[in-house]
């Protein structure tokens, strides 16, 4: 199990995609201003998780930094096929356990089981007061779900993302999820990395085989081992600032301030700290 990150880093960056190999990249390990660290290499580093604070000389964001490829489209499509639903469950050819598709406000979400959790496999499309498509985009919460922070995610009001709310976290906790499912812990999360053989290529099994961008060459994407697709959704802030979509994803934890993490540059899967008034991805989990 991946130890938990404790504190925050501040880093001023640029938005590079992964594709570039420049030694200013963020997330490039041997750069200066390298801002992750992955606590299965043991390091004690904090983290900030998924997005940079907009200076005043930020550049507008490009059509090529909000609109999703053909890849990212066509892995959304794939995400959402499922088998008959007359079963409770079902083995596909390569093995992924399918369990039954659940439908909530005019959506359909394929699930897996993965282990001992049933998982829905793709993110949240839920339009809840609050919540954000990636650069106001509507196409992109087709593929990657809308983008919630904290407080909207777990459906309290907006004081929690800067006051502490954890006395009102419940077991389960339903948030944005439909009835009989609920925002994943981050002791759910830290099983579901244990369940997919650990944290050093939890990333890998877990992303879609398509939709993430290259770095330095090599494919970002995953091999989608148990169905989970998981898509770089990117992060935004509530002003209308987003980054990241195409290279990393966020996914909200119901321990309070936790987000879960991945990476088009490396096979690892993350947990750690974050602010609360960031917008990430949700994905719900079977209670």
């Amino acid at each position: 199990m991946m130890e938990k990150y404790l504190g925050f880093v501040a880093v001023s960056v640029f938005l590079l995609s992964c594709a570039e190999a420049e030694r200013n990249n963020p997330y490039d390990e041997l750069a200066v201003n390298y801002i992750w660290k992955s606590s299965a290499e043991g390091s004690s580093s904090s983290v900030k998780a998924g997005i940079n604070e907009p200076s005043s000389s930020s550049a507008p964001l490009s059509s090529s930094n909000v609109v999703p490829s053909s890849s990212s489209l066509a892995a959304a499509s794939s995400s959402s096929s499922r088998p008959p639903s007359s079963s409770s469950s079902f083995v596909s050819q390569n093995g992924v356990v399918y369990g039954t598709p659940v439908d909530y406000e005019g959506q359909t979400y394929q699930t897996v089981v993965i282990g001992t959790q049933t998982w829905m496999a793709k993110n949240l499309n839920y339009n809840a007061t609050g919540s954000k498509c990636y650069g106001g985009v509507d196409s992109n919460c087709n593929t990657y779900g809308r983008l919630y922070d904290w407080s909207t995610a777990m459906g309290f009001g907006s004081s929690c993302n800067s006051n502490t709310c954890s006395s009102q976290v419940q077991p389960n906790h339903r948030g944005v999820c439909p009835p009989g499912w609920h925002i994943p812990s981050d002791a759910e999360w830290s099983t579901l990395e244990t369940a997919v053989g650990g944290s050093y290529t939890a990333g890998t099994k877990l992303k879609a085989k398509s939709g993430w961008n290259d770095y330095n060459g090599a494919s970002g994407n995953g091999t989608d081992d148990y169905g989970f697709s998981a898509l770089p959704g990117g992060s935004g802030l509530s002003g209308g600032y987003f980054n990241f979509v195409g290279d990393l994803g966020n996914w909200w934890s119901a321990t309070e301030g936790y987000s879960s993490f991945m990476r088009c540059d490396d096979d690892a899967y993350y947990q750690g700290l974050s602010d609360k008034g960031y917008l990430f991805s949700v994905r719900c989990v079977q209670d």
